[in-house]
């Protein structure tokens, strides 16, 4: 009941950013570079931007100076530890087997002799961690990536890594285990996992600000590039099949 809840929740409040971006026209450079929805999506980008300024960036700072570098590697392991069984299935789904046994693998090193996956002996026995969603399988499987969208808190995306992110969450083992406080649970991996990728980020991002002369455009573009080089898994790209930006 509580899944179909918070599911109902995503779906409206994903039909109501839809809606506010119909009632806005796009322009012709909008419609060019495959974003009917600008006006919309600066407009969410902007709430994201304060969400950042007044609690994300005062909470990371916090976190760095309170949690020392192997404290947020520990925590860094143990999210990325919990995400392994997402992994999995998308590499399984991918037909990548080399990396589902890697996957696998490090589900039952990092579980046992990683006390839980807060240390990654795996990495040292010859199988470093790599990232899979249901939106790389997706796109591996032919499906477009449509019109990009800014998500509120959840920032670049587009269709396709929308309904990716909504299955990942789904298919989550770690949802479907019974606890009396399940949601205090799921809120605070995710407001670690918000601090972990913004401290792994935070300079990134900072750097493409700094250095454009329309920072929405240019994170537009880097996203679009980063998602393209997640989905080739590191193969080079065919020139065929390259976006343009």
């Amino acid at each position: 009941m509580r899944r179909g809840l918070v599911l109902g929740l995503c779906a409206a409040a994903l039909c109501q950013f839809l809606a506010a971006c119909a009632s806005t026209p796009p322009s012709p450079d909008a419609l060019a570079a495959n974003d009917p929805f600008e006006k919309t999506n600066r407009k969410v980008m902007a709430f994201n931007r304060q969400v950042d300024k007044y609690f994300v960036i005062p909470t990371v700072g916090l976190y760095f100076l309170t949690v020392p570098p192997a404290g947020r590697r520990g925590v860094h392991n143990f999210l990325g530890h919990l995400s392994l069984p997402i992994i999995f299935v998308n590499d399984v789904l991918q037909g990548e087997t080399e990396k589902a046994g890697h996957a696998l693998g490090r589900i039952v090193i990092n579980s046992t002799f990683g006390l839980g996956g807060f240390f990654d002996p795996a990495v040292t026995l010859g199988m470093p961690p790599h990232r899979e969603d249901m939106g790389q399988t997706l796109a591996v499987h032919g499906v477009k990536e449509g019109p990009y969208l800014v998500l509120p808190f959840f920032g670049p995306s587009n269709p396709r890594d929308a309904l990716g992110l909504a299955t990942d969450w789904a298919i989550d083992p770690t949802n479907l285990i019974p606890m009396k406080q399940h949601v205090w649970w799921a809120a605070g991996r995710a407001y670690f996992t918000i601090l972990d990728l913004r401290s792994q980020n935070y300079q990134t991002l900072l750097d493409i600000q700094r250095t454009s002369i329309d920072y929405y455009s240019s994170l537009r573009s880097f996203y679009r590039q980063y998602r393209q080089e997640q989905i080739r898994n590191g193969r080079k790209p065919d020139p065929a099949e390259l976006p343009d930006f």
